[in-house]
């Protein structure tokens, strides 16, 4: 984390972090779309969902379109989960969104999650190894990663799967709350590349 904290105020971009499962996730602040910042060690003793977010990518309109990531986070937030949705596109690339066109999308696209996070130098995307839209992560409520992979089990870009699927996040989720460890901590995510 210092070494990345260095590269940040260094102004380099990191190369691609190896974050594991089980050890502190990287601590971070964004803006979110309404301009506040958002610090991920202020959620201390809350469980927190990372989504990594592009509206142009096929396999996130799959989740979209068909109202399933907006359940799951109507869902978890209802709990009392934070659910962060985080745009790593670079500016002029694809899937890329000023505040205003992501507090747009947020209402047209019924986005439930707690925040919409925008990370233009991918920085955060970067630290947490984020290769995919979506790409999700869960961090428990001690601040360790206990999620890192895909939101299900099969690869592909069609609603028709999603019924058919294990949710990998909601079993994730599920388990850190009752207490125990997440059986399935690690998959291969699946998505388009995030545009970095």
């Amino acid at each position: 984390m210092a070494l990345i904290a260095t590269l940040f105020s260094a102004g380099h971009s990191p190369a691609f972090a190896n974050v594991k499962v089980g050890e502190k996730a990287p601590d971070f602040t964004l803006v979110d779309s309404n301009g506040k910042a958002v610090k991920l060690s202020s959620y201390a003793g809350k469980t927190v969902v990372l989504e990594w977010f592009n509206k142009g990518c096929p396999y996130v309109k799959k989740h979209y379109e068909s109202k399933n990531m907006q359940a799951l986070q109507k869902t978890y937030t209802e709990k009392g989960i934070v659910w962060l949705t985080v745009i790593s596109s670079a500016p002029k690339k694809q899937g890329y969104e000023t505040p205003v066109e992501a507090n747009k999308t947020r209402a047209e696209w019924s986005i439930a999650s707690t925040a919409t996070l925008l990370d233009q130098k991918g920085e955060v995307g970067r630290a947490y190894g984020a290769k995919t839209t979506p790409h999700m992560y869960v961090v428990d409520p001690k601040g360790l990663l206990a999620y890192n992979g895909a939101i299900d089990s099969i690869s592909s870009s069609d609603a028709d799967d999603i019924p058919k699927s294990v949710n990998y996040v909601s079993g994730a989720l599920d388990l850190v709350a009752a207490g125990k460890p997440v059986t399935m901590a690690s998959t291969k995510p699946y998505g388009c590349s995030v545009k970095y």
